[in-house]
């Protein structure tokens, strides 16, 4: 899902070449965007599914949420929804060849938490459709109750019985399992964690900066990363 301008069309030329790469089952990318401009003409794209809630809200990325419509575009079949800056490191398929209904990323690092990380979260397309109609007619309760779009569907989900995590280390956290904690961090370079398959990006740093490394505003300091080219960029190191 990409919309305005903080991601351009390479994020999502990026991400179909990685999973080519990285997926042997026959597969399409879809794109919901409010500009196709530049991706690449084997992803198909749709225009961002419509979402009633109020104008000038703080980004909660409640518009995921649509993917959960009964109808959308006539899309059928199981789907992995994956975040534009996510950067794929092994083979792909075991997220669909995995048992359970709905699974997303847990925070492992706070084990007492349920809530998931929606960067990388699978499901069947139109199934679920009553979360979406629940979600846009009680939205402002859900807003009190719920900080953002992967706490109330982390939520709904285990109401309806079926939340399953990924295995722990299929999904780390660049900023929290690649980087060493501080003092490391200052002369250990980031590395991928073992076991490692798609390794997410939340906060500030963004795969462009983890390449660079440096200072962020509102993250500790990082090596670069120079690894990252090689299965974001598919460019030799």
């Amino acid at each position: 899902m990409k919309w305005g301008e903080l991601y351009g069309p390479e994020y999502v030329n990026r991400l179909y070449e990685m999973v080519k790469n990285n997926l042997r089952f026959p597969f399409q990318l879809i794109c919901f965007t409010d500009n196709k401009e530049g991706i690449r003409k084997e992803v198909v794209c749709f225009p961002i599914p419509e979402v009633n809630i109020p104008d000038g809200l703080p980004e909660r990325m409640w518009r995921k949420l649509t993917v959960f419509k009964k109808d959308l575009y006539g899309l059928k079949g199981e789907a992995l929804f994956l975040d534009l800056d996510v950067v794929i490191v092994d083979n792909m398929d075991p997220f669909f060849q995995l048992e359970g209904e709905f699974r997303i990323i847990k925070d492992y690092r706070k084990k007492w938490r349920g809530t998931g990380n929606s960067s990388v979260f699978r499901f069947e397309l139109g199934r679920h459709y009553e979360i979406f109609d629940f979600f846009l007619k009680n939205f402002e309760e859900i807003r009190k109750k719920h900080r953002n779009e992967q706490e109330y569907l982390t939520s709904i989900m285990k109401e309806k019985g079926i939340l399953s995590y990924w295995p722990e280390r299929w999904c780390p956290s660049f900023k929290y399992d690649c980087v060493s904690k501080f003092p490391l961090a200052f002369w250990k370079k980031p590395k991928i964690p073992h076991g490692a398959r798609i390794i997410i990006f939340h906060g500030e740093i963004n795969p462009p900066k983890a390449i660079k490394g440096g200072w962020g505003k509102f993250y500790r300091y990082v090596r670069p990363a120079k690894w990252i080219k090689k299965y974001w960029i598919r460019e030799k190191v």
